[in-house]
């Protein structure tokens, strides 16, 4: 009977089904972070429990730290979690990028450029964008504080039960313009935000196998966004050549690094028959896409007019975001164009928004920001010269941090200003108290820093 890549990997982990209902499955990695470990720290020093595979669990700082050179205010409650998470790392002897180290970013950016994420594994994390890592052939979703400590204290996860697959085939021939940002937003666009909700989603077909990494790293990170448990993408040889890259400390070497390729080989949905459900996206006349509401799923091309509402949700949408039905999207001026989050912050996404600001200038009267997603990817951009090109047009450079995608450091939108933003939930008051927030890729990000409203790359030609 033919398999998915899903069950592949699920059965290879699972310990025992558990007299009470559900799966208890091994987990290989446990990521963590300042926001959602330290109830769960709590729970095991007063239980007087150890770490149960402190090599197996790695530690960054992300979703607080000061992007933009301040000074930690360790009187916040940012200040406080960081704080929280460098005493626990150090007395559960649990391995911490902290901040000023130079390994430190967002966790779902860190974990792939260090070789912690592999093809094949179980990996978890307190953060629901967890499904990044799905881009390698594992299966890799979000966890809730009390599943954290669970895993920290066993190295297992009780699971509820198995999800349904979903094989989501992306094909044709992709328009020059046209990026992962854009693909994930037209694949919710059509399936609706909660239209995966009880499935894994596996993505293929050519138009993802010659996708490079970043851009399946992207695709599957918004996977949450149309309610996927979980997003995954078979590994390939690009898969390899990315994690045989030198700069990967923790991937394996030699000999080890052979036997993984060869069991990664076998990580593949053997037929799409196996798929408990099937969709088609043809993306041959695709146009870059933009959202005009409060969830992914509310979004159009860039070149379209705003839907008339379909429910109440849509009618509160609309009036929340302060647009209304047959506005065109391109009419829309914004207050804030940022460039990052854990979607769009890797040194290809800047490229590709440096490619379009080089030589231009920010429209006046716009902030304009570029936050890369890791300190390596900061220090690699700015070998390049890339941090030149965007401090020339405008922009703002910061260091590694998730920033204003949701806004817990201090970047944040005032109520009803407006942004372009590369992250991955346009949600009421996600970037500040009535801050109106639209999804883009890179290159239409840039593209509307320079123009003031929203704008293709291709119309600064």
């Amino acid at each position: 009977m033919p398999s998915t890549l899903f069950d592949k990997v699920w059965d290879n982990h699972v310990v025992c089904d558990l007299p009470s209902g559900g799966t208890l499955l091994y987990i290989d990695r446990h990521l963590v972070h300042e926001v959602t470990s330290p109830q769960a720290f709590d729970g095991l020093r007063e239980a007087n429990r150890p770490v149960r595979r402190p090599d197996l669990t790695f530690a960054t700082v992300d979703h607080g730290v000061p992007t933009d050179g301040r000074d930690i205010d360790e009187s916040s409650m940012s200040g406080k979690q960081l704080a929280a998470l460098a005493k626990n790392a150090k007395e559960f002897g649990v391995r911490l990028f902290g901040y000023g180290d130079e390994r430190q970013g967002i966790v779902h950016v860190i974990g792939p450029q260090l070789g912690i994420t592999l093809p094949g594994l179980t990996i978890v994390c307190g953060d629901s964008h967890t499904s990044t890592h799905g881009a390698f052939g594992s299966l890799a979703f979000g966890i809730g504080t009390t599943e954290v400590e669970h895993v920290l204290a066993t190295q297992t996860l009780r699971a509820p039960g198995k999800a349904k697959s979903l094989g989501i085939e992306i094909v044709g021939e992709l328009p020059a313009d046209i990026t992962p940002k854009d693909i994930i937003l037209a694949i919710i666009r059509k399936l609706g935000a909660g239209g995966a909700a009880g499935y894994v989603a596996e993505y293929y077909g050519p138009v993802v196998r010659a996708m490079p990494m970043s851009g399946r790293m992207t695709m599957c990170n918004m996977s949450i966004e149309m309610g996927a448990r979980a997003g995954m993408i078979a590994p390939d040889e690009k898969t390899f050549e990315y994690i045989a890259a030198e700069d990967r400390p923790f991937a394996p070497k030699g000999a080890e690094f052979d036997a993984m390729v060869a069991r990664a080989r076998e990580l593949h949905t053997d037929d799409p028959s196996a798929f408990d459900r099937h969709v088609v996206l043809d993306v041959t006349d695709l146009k870059p896409q933009v959202t005009w509401g409060t969830t992914p799923a509310m979004t159009v091309s860039l070149d379209e007019a705003i839907p008339a509402p379909a429910d109440a949700a849509e009618e509160r949408a609309q009036s929340y975001m302060g647009v209304k039905p047959g506005q065109k999207m391109s009419e829309l001026e914004v207050n804030t164009v940022f460039i990052g989050s854990c979607t769009n912050s890797r040194l290809e996404d800047l490229r590709a928004a440096a490619d379009v600001v080089r030589g231009r200038k920010v429209a006046e009267g716009v902030r304009a920001m570029v936050v890369p997603g890791s300190q390596s990817v900061k220090h690699a951009a700015e070998a390049e010269g890339l941090d030149q090109v965007f401090i020339a047009a405008g922009f703002e450079w910061h260091r590694a941090g998730c920033s204003m995608c949701l806004g817990m450091n201090g970047d944040i939108l005032r109520p009803r200003e407006r942004s372009a933003s590369t992250s991955n939930r346009p949600y009421e008051g996600r970037q500040g108290p009535g801050s109106r927030t639209h999804l883009v890729s890179p290159a239409t990000a840039a593209a509307t820093a320079i123009k003031g409203r929203f704008a293709a790359a291709s119309s600064l030609d």
